[in-house]
């Protein structure tokens, strides 16, 4: 296994940074995989998490998250929360080693629910981040997006891996105006090699991908990273 340094998610330096969502991964050898996407370039793992009531599917709990962990105690582990109820959640997978945790507005019956959301995971020693799905008004997001480290916007409807991209999600870079340098700006499904750099210029500095990584054979992933990164 290569060294590595785990990334720090409030770098102002403006470098894209890559995240691998282990959705796509193979379980039966997720180890491996996780070695493999971070060897090939991959700054961050992405994990997933379905409760079967936000979204139609279920995934990932915490024990994934802390096996992760254990294995890879340098890796940053960025665990999206596609829950019904987050604060349920918060505990558990901040015990479990993640780095950072997003919910989804859609979920936050107001502003204030949002930010007190936001202060908890921060007391639990976790980065807290904010989504927000494609057909969800803006306007929602944007009293709140400034006092979050990540903002995640969904780029498909969450739920399921290989979607395809929905181009009107690059609107949500207008947000990039907004946040402090050291907030990243998130773009989460359907983005690949042939998108990433309209993605990025749209304002997204950290692209997740999840069968455009895992999808591909090992000796290809390098190459798709710095495609997605811009860096080929």
């Amino acid at each position: 296994m290569t060294p590595r340094t785990k990334p720090r998610i409030d770098d102002a330096s403006g470098a894209p940074f890559v995240g691998a969502s282990i959705l796509s991964a193979d379980f039966a050898r997720l180890g491996d995989e996780i070695t493999d996407v971070l060897d090939a370039g991959a700054d961050i793992i992405h994990v997933d998490v379905m409760d079967g009531h936000f979204v139609p599917n279920l995934s990932m709990g915490p024990a994934i998250v802390s096996s992760v962990r254990k294995a890879f105690p340098d890796a940053y582990l960025d665990v999206h929360l596609m829950v019904a109820d987050p604060d349920a959640w918060f505990r558990p997978f901040a015990q479990a080693g993640a780095d950072l945790l997003s919910f989804h507005i859609e979920v936050c019956a107001d502003e204030r629910e949002a930010l007190a959301h936001a202060d908890r995971v921060r007391a639990l020693g976790c980065a807290p981040g904010i989504a927000i799905n494609p057909p969800t008004p803006q306007a929602r997001l944007e009293p709140v997006a400034s006092a979050f480290d990540l903002v995640l916007a969904m780029s498909v409807m969450p739920g399921h891996s290989g979607q395809a991209f929905m181009p009107e999600a690059l609107e949500r870079g207008a947000l990039r105006s907004a946040l402090p340098a050291t907030t990243r700006l998130e773009i989460d499904g359907g983005v690949n090699p042939e998108n990433a750099a309209t993605v990025r210029e749209a304002g997204f500095d950290l692209l997740v991908a999840a069968s455009a990584i895992f999808g591909r054979p090992s000796e290809d992933r390098p190459g798709v990273i710095c495609q997605l990164k811009g860096s080929e």
